[in-house]
């Protein structure tokens, strides 16, 4: 079995399991998707959600962030790891985009990168999630599902975004990340299938016995 047979099956697995698939970041806006996607880095999305439920109804514009000031932010997302840099960015982030974009953001990967603490799998996240702009944010665990799935032996998560761009048709991208994403937090776990258990590392790989050594980014 080539890796263009495996991405057919995997597809058609992951579109059985999750036929409709919800964005599990909360947000109210571009604005406050881009905020829980710059939060939820080294964090989980249960965390994010459980924290800015608290913030969104009340603040939910850049102009909101640069009234409060880093210190408050900082107050507000302390329960979120490496809190202290991601309130600084948030609030440079912020001040940039009333400045820059009157206070809107950018529709555009290279003006979104530009932005303290957006790098290029959340400026991915924002053009998919937020502006339905076809974009496949690849990060380290999509990064070892794929390697598992035999279709990247990419050894970054730039080598697996550009394998899984061509492997699968653009039209599925935004829906597949996140199918993605899912799959692997259920059934494809990293200390649990190992590459030998789940349907999908069964069905491309029926003949493999030891478990899988990913190549860490």
């Amino acid at each position: 079995m080539n890796e263009v047979q495996r991405a057919k099956l995997v597809l058609k697995i992951l579109n059985k399991t999750y036929p409709k698939i919800k964005v599990p970041l909360n947000s109210k806006n571009v604005f406050t998707l881009l905020i829980s996607v710059l939060l939820s880095a080294q964090c989980t999305d249960v965390n994010v959600n459980n924290v800015t439920k608290k913030i969104y109804p009340k603040y939910f514009k850049p102009e909101h962030f640069v009234k409060l000031g880093r210190r408050k932010i900082e107050g507000l997302i302390k329960k979120i790891g490496i809190f202290r840099i991601k309130s600084k960015s948030i609030y440079r982030l912020s001040k940039i985009l009333i400045q820059n974009h009157n206070g809107k953001v950018p529709k555009t990967f290279e003006e979104l990168e530009k932005l303290p603490g957006v790098g290029h799998k959340t400026a991915s996240v924002v053009m998919s999630q937020g502006f339905g702009y076809p974009a496949f944010p690849v990060d380290t665990h999509i990064h070892r599902l794929a390697q598992r799935w035999g279709l990247t032996n990419g050894k970054n998560v730039i080598q697996t975004e550009i394998d899984l761009k061509r492997l699968f048709p653009k039209k599925d991208w935004n829906k597949l990340h996140l199918q993605i994403i899912y799959y692997g937090r259920e059934y494809c776990k990293a200390r649990d299938c190992y590459g030998i258990s789940c349907k999908i590392c069964t069905t491309c790989y029926p003949k493999r016995k030891k478990p899988f050594i990913v190549k860490k980014p």
